[in-house]
């Protein structure tokens, strides 16, 4: 082979090489993708048209109102079909009462693709719960210090007849289990807890439906009773694991639209 042939030998190999690695790395796409989040009773859509009127019953039978609905999700986590985890350090506020964090984007952008699997935190770990958010304080959402401040991870709020026939009203407010309320108050029990979605197919514009039953905070596998477990929930332990118990059934993937 002649020196001149040698040379243009070469100066092919070098270009395929380039074009394969410029191939590899605009072949993937990063996108935000979106949140919607829909809420149904026993798949009955409810919005908060639906509030403030005695139109659910639970599975133990009482009939309910629903006044407040409002709840944090933090720490949306992509895992990949290789084991890879990408953690979004972020948080929303979902207010159903007045419509506003329904749908939550992304600040972040994440390579478009299959995941394995999609999850978020009910509420807030310990780690950010111990954080100091201004919208959250601003929304009344904090817990007092004697319970260990931090934040609630749901306010949900309403009325139900009671055994007596009259309306009562309850407050079914989801924070970390704490006991001995006071100057130094303890924690038996975490009560955040994980939601896995599944596997996603994340594209250059996708919308991911993260449906609650809402019905299901009172069905299983604790059949609440509201003329026990109405109101002062907060300092109960006791009823703050029995709602996260009932809450690993609450969420579930809806719709991904793309």
């Amino acid at each position: 082979m002649t020196k001149k042939n040698l040379l243009r030998l070469c100066i092919v190999l070098c270009l395929c090489a380039c074009d394969s690695d410029d191939s590899g790395s605009n072949n993937t796409s990063q996108t935000s993708p979106t949140f919607i989040f829909t809420h149904n009773w026993d798949g009955t859509q409810v919005s908060n048209a639906d509030f403030n009127s005695f139109q659910f019953t639970t599975a133990n039978g009482e009939s309910i109102s629903i006044e407040r609905l409002r709840y944090v999700i933090s720490d949306i986590t992509f895992r990949t079909n290789n084991g890879e985890v990408l953690n979004t350090d972020v948080y929303n506020l979902v207010d159903v009462t007045n419509n506003d964090g329904l749908n939550f984007t992304l600040a972040r952008t994440i390579p478009a693709g299959n995941y394995a699997n999609v999850s978020f935190t009910f509420g807030l770990d310990n780690e950010d719960n111990s954080q100091n958010y201004l919208d959250l304080n601003s929304a009344s959402f904090n817990v007092p210090d004697m319970l260990g401040g931090g934040y609630h991870y749901m306010q949900f709020d309403g009325k139900f007849i009671n055994s007596n026939m009259e309306e009562q009203g309850f407050n079914y407010h989801a924070i970390r289990a704490v006991d001995n309320p006071g100057t130094n108050p303890t924690f038996p029990q975490d009560t955040f807890f994980t939601v896995n979605l599944g596997p996603v197919n994340i594209a250059a514009v996708t919308e991911i439906e993260v449906k609650m039953n809402i019905a299901q905070w009172f069905k299983e596998p604790n059949l609440w009773d509201l003329n026990v477990y109405n109101q002062m929930l907060m300092p109960n332990s006791t009823a703050q694991i029995l709602m996260y118990e009932n809450g690993q059934n609450v969420f579930s993937l809806g719709e991904v639209s793309q």
